[in-house]
């Protein structure tokens, strides 16, 4: 089992902001079990953009719902910052998921009937310190179509405003699960920049998942899943500008 903890850098220690040990999830159909997770040693430090790579099956999105609170560990432990995840209400994982995570999805879930500001500002009606719908709308680049309905959106508009929607409560922690499956390369790489420039000038810290080997160039850190087990990690000595990936 390879752990991925400890040091970020030589030079210093940043502030854990999720940590996982020992984290198992076994799903149970009748007397059929499958082992997403065999024992994830993880951790995410404040601040930094990690890129989960894997093949689909590897258990990628199903630590990103534990680490989000979207579902619970069969075993082990689960930590934001000093706080065990795993082991509070589910009340008080709703209010995790609502003060400190955001999430983005392969699909966009916006409602069809409400502008790109509507949309986010159903974010920001509920969050404690949020960012106005139209600075969250402009950081992603999309502040001369915030009055656009989804329809009148092209599909990377239309991530641009699940990625808008998810950052203008300004959650500790952003949360992305394969955000350029449904896009073309080209499109993708203009999603990427917005979700590199809310870690770069929001200190979001971000987890981004895909199967795409081309998008870990952009990360701090790259952690490689296989059969539920981190397999791989390498640190980037230097993040590529998105716009320079190779896909």
């Amino acid at each position: 089992m390879l752990s991925v903890t400890g040091k970020a850098t030589p030079d210093a220690t940043p502030a854990s902001a999720l940590r996982t040990v020992g984290v198992t999830k076994v799903y149970r159909t009748g007397d059929v079990e499958v082992h997403a997770l065999r024992g994830i040693d993880l951790e995410l430090f404040s601040g930094e953009l990690a890129v989960l790579l894997g093949p689909s099956g590897s258990g990628k999105s199903t630590l990103l719902n534990i680490l989000g609170g979207l579902d619970s560990p069969s075993d082990g432990q689960v930590f934001f910052r000093d706080r065990e995840l795993s082991a509070i209400t589910q009340s008080e994982l709703t209010r995790y998921r609502r003060d400190h995570v955001g999430f983005v999805f392969q699909f966009y879930n916006l409602i069809p009937s409400l502008t790109a500001r509507e949309n986010v500002s159903l974010v920001t009606e509920i969050a404690r310190n949020p960012l106005k719908p139209e600075e969250a709308l402009t950081i992603v680049g999309l502040g001369e179509r915030m009055n656009h309905f989804p329809a009148q959106l092209s599909g990377g508009e239309q991530q641009r405003v699940a990625i808008a929607r998810a950052i203008a409560k300004q959650p500790d922690i952003l949360l992305c699960d394969e955000p350029t499956g449904a896009l073309d390369s080209q499109t993708g790489v203009v999603v990427l920049e917005a979700i590199d420039r809310v870690n770069r000038e929001l200190g979001t810290t971000t987890a981004v998942i895909t199967h795409n080997a081309g998008v870990a160039d952009m990360a701090d850190r790259v952690i490689v899943f296989g059969d539920g087990r981190i397999v791989d990690h390498r640190a980037n000595e230097n993040r590529i500008k998105p716009s320079d990936l190779s896909w």
